[in-house]
C-alpha cells in the first residue's frame, strides 16, 4: 500500500487519526473506493465522489445507521463523512455459506419488522446517481405508483430508453395496484438490495451497503434480491419466511415489485430493461 496524499488528508481531517497507507479498491461505478490503513490499526474504506449531489453521502450514512439500529441486518460502521466522501470500517470479504445465508434471511426479517413511521421517508434520497423521491403517501400502492414506478418510467421515456408501447403497458397496471398489492404496516427497507450490495464477510456475517433506505413493503426488498440473484437465495428466502411469514401469493407478486428496479436500470443503462418491465406489467394488466 502506498499513500495518496489528497485522500489521506481528507480522511485524517474526518477521523482524527493518521493514514499510514492507501490502496485502490476495484468495483463501484459511481464513487472511487480506497482502502485506508490508520495509525491506530483500523482498516477503513473511503468512498469519494467529487461534486457529489447535495446530501449524497449524508443520505447513505443515515440509511446505514437506520438499518443497523433495527437489530437485524448488519452494516459497516460509519466512521465519518462529508459532502464528497464517506468512510466505513473495512469488511474483509469471505465466502458465501449456507449458515451465513440463513442468518442473513433471519436478520433481514428482523430489520423489516423494526418498521418505519410511514411509506417513504422525511427526505429524498438517491438510487445510484438518480434522485429518489421519498415523499410519504398513505398507502403502499400510491407510494409505489407515484414515487417508484411512474417517475422512472417518465425518465426512461425522456431519455429514449423506453418506447411508447413499453410505457403504455406499464401504465396499464398502475390503476390495479391497490387490488394487487396487499397493505401492511411500513417495513424498514434497504431499498436497493441487489447482490452487489450484500457483503459476505470473512467472519461469517453478511452485511449490506449502499442503501436507498425508506419505509415500504417488505416484498420490495425480496423482489430485488430475486431479480438480480444472490448466493444461496432459496435458503435466505426460507429463513426469512420461517422467521416472518409473508402474505399469501407473495411469490406471484415479486415480479410486480421488480418494475421499479427494472425501470431504474432502463434509465441508467437502456439495454432492454424497459421492455422487460413492460413484459412484467403485461402479466398483471
Amino acid at each position: 500500500m502506498t499513500r495518496l496524499p489528497v485522500i489521506a488528508q481528507r480522511a485524517e481531517s474526518l477521523l482524527g487519526a493518521a493514514v499510514v497507507a492507501t490502496a485502490p479498491v476495484a468495483g463501484g461505478d459511481i464513487s472511487t473506493a480506497t482502502r485506508l490503513r490508520l495509525s491506530d490499526g483500523t482498516t477503513a474504506l473511503v468512498k469519494t465522489y467529487p461534486q457529489a449531489p447535495e446530501g449524497f453521502f449524508d443520505v447513505e450514512a443515515t440509511g446505514l445507521r437506520w438499518l443497523a439500529d433495527s437489530g437485524g441486518v448488519s452494516c459497516p460502521d460509519v466512521l465519518g463523512s462529508d459532502d464528497e466522501c464517506l468512510i466505513l470500517r473495512w469488511i474483509e470479504p469471505g465466502k458465501s455459506t449456507v449458515d451465513a445465508a440463513t442468518a442473513f434471511g433471519q436478520a433481514l426479517a428482523r430489520t423489516h419488522a423494526a418498521g418505519a413511521p410511514s411509506y417513504g421517508l422525511e427526505r429524498d434520497g438517491y438510487i445510484g446517481r438518480l434522485p429518489l423521491p421519498n415523499r410519504t403517501a398513505p398507502t403502499w400502492a400510491e407510494f409505489y405508483a407515484t414515487r417508484r414506478v411512474l417517475p422512472y418510467l417518465k425518465l426512461a421515456r425522456d431519455r429514449g430508453m423506453a418506447t411508447a408501447d413499453d410505457a403504455a403497458m406499464v401504465e396499464s397496471v398502475i390503476g390495479r395496484l391497490p387490488d394487487l398489492l396487499p397493505e401492511e404496516p411500513p417495513s424498514r427497507l434497504h431499498g436497493d438490495l441487489w447482490n452487489g450490495n450484500v457483503l459476505w464477510g470473512l467472519d461469517g456475517v453478511v452485511r449490506v451497503i449502499d442503501p436507498a433506505a425508506h419505509g415500504g413493503h417488505r416484498e420490495a426488498d425480496l423482489a430485488m434480491l430475486s431479480l438480480f440473484g444472490l448466493p444461496h437465495l432459496p435458503r435466505v428466502m426460507d429463513a426469512y419466511t420461517e422467521a416472518t411469514p409473508l402474505a399469501d401469493g407473495w411469490e406471484d407478486r415479486l415480479p410486480l415489485h421488480q418494475l421499479f428496479p427494472l425501470l431504474v436500470h432502463a434509465c441508467m443503462f437502456g439495454g432492454g430493461y424497459a421492455s422487460r418491465a413492460a413484459a412484467v406489467a403485461a402479466r398483471y394488466a
